[in-house]
């Protein structure tokens, strides 16, 4: 088998790329940010994207609605990374630890609404000592609302109003949060959609809860790539969070939530050997460059390390990176393959599409951004690391 001679045109810029390198279809995910904002525009909800998976500042002017955000972080790092950018309404979407919050206050006093997350009393004890009375720190108290990781059971309300208490005058309690982790192991669009539902209830129950009890709670944040696309209903929501449908990947392929060619990362490889007796093509991308994510290892359809493509994209039926090392990569075809093995000589370039968008992106200090409408690499987007 023979992979589709390349447009040789539209790839001279990918052939002069030293590999391995991270590449970025921007049409494709100017796709992907076009229906996740046009599916909540309809609902009437807000968009808080998440730069988690991004982490820079060109894709993150793509996917912000406002001037200035709102959006979404994971790192103090990149807090103060896009706000020197000027995108400065930011919620850090991980529990605070109380050894940050003097940097959460040199952030804020840099003129960033900066709101930080919770879900303990000594959380809240740390944060409402750490608040300036006359510019209290802003507070979203987390829930579990499907028990995937951290935060508050959204029906106990013995201590979410001890937190919200505890909070007091000092610090500010603006509502709650919740994100629906669970719902990248759903196995259907019913159970995505259900994943949904109970997203959205439990966050809305909460701040009802809340409510009643007296305490403000204006924000209302539900959010996760796969139910942000599968919510039927939004009532009592304020916003959506969501960051890895900027460039999908194959474990939202898997349970269905793009197809293969929305995918707008892939991960430039160049083939430097074989064990034939093997059935193995040897690449120059390891877990270095592709990261140790299998996270469709537990879906019907094992993509390995990644999906193969020739130069253009196209996935080869059936090849995938089978095992990778720190800097070898071992492409095959998987054990339920129909099709033979593809000619791979030495020299060969590839592309992998990543199981994990994050984790393969985190790899690499910059994109090389396929222009939209064409196979060329015609800018550098750098992105940056660190918390």
């Amino acid at each position: 088998m023979k992979i589709p001679r390349d447009d040789r045109r539209s790839t001279d810029s990918l052939r002069a790329l030293q590999t391995p390198c991270l590449l970025l279809d921007e049409q494709r995910m100017d796709g992907n940010i076009a229906r996740l904002r046009a599916r909540l525009a309809a609902a009437g909800v807000g968009f808080r994207p998440h730069l988690k998976t991004a982490k820079s500042i060109e894709v993150a002017r793509r996917l912000i609605t406002g001037a200035n955000g709102p959006a979404a972080v994971s790192t103090l790092r990149e807090a103060e990374e896009f706000a020197s950018a000027g995108i400065t309404d930011l919620t850090y979407a991980v529990g605070i630890s109380p050894c940050k919050l003097p940097r959460v206050q040199s952030i804020r006093k840099g003129g960033v609404a900066l709101t930080v997350l919770l879900d303990s009393l000594e959380q809240a004890e740390a944060v409402a000592v750490a608040s300036d009375p006359a510019d209290p720190i802003p507070v979203l108290i987390e829930l579990d609302c499907d028990g995937h990781r951290s935060g508050v059971k959204p029906g106990d309300s013995e201590l979410l109003l001890a937190i919200a208490r505890r909070l007091g005058p000092s610090a500010c309690l603006r509502g709650v949060l919740t994100h629906a982790g669970e719902s990248y192991e759903a196995e259907s669009a019913a159970a995505l959609r259900a994943a949904a539902e109970n997203e959205r209830a439990s966050a809305v129950t909460a701040a009802q809860m809340l409510r009643a009890h007296g305490h403000a709670c204006p924000v209302v944040s539900v959010g996760s790539t796969p139910t942000a696309h599968f919510a039927e209903s939004y009532e009592g929501v304020t916003e959506v969070r969501a960051g890895a449908f900027v460039f999908f990947d194959l474990v939202q392929a898997g349970i269905g939530v793009c197809a293969e060619n929305d995918i707008a990362l892939s991960v430039l490889t160049t083939v430097i050997g074989h064990q034939r007796e093997k059935g193995w093509t040897v690449i120059d991308a390891g877990w270095m460059a592709l990261s140790c994510d299998r996270g469709t290892a537990g879906q019907p359809v094992d993509q390995g390390y990644g999906v193969v493509c020739d130069m253009a994209g196209r996935p080869i039926p059936g090849l995938v990176v089978v095992n990778a090392n720190q800097e070898h990569g071992i492409v095959a075809l998987r054990a339920d393959a129909r099709a033979g093995a593809p000619e791979l000589p030495v020299g060969t370039r590839l592309r992998i599409l990543p199981s994990h968008a994050c984790a393969t992106a985190a790899q690499h200090d910059r994109y090389h951004v396929i222009g939209a409408g064409g196979g060329d690499a015609t800018a550098e987007w750098p992105r940056f690391t660190g918390w």
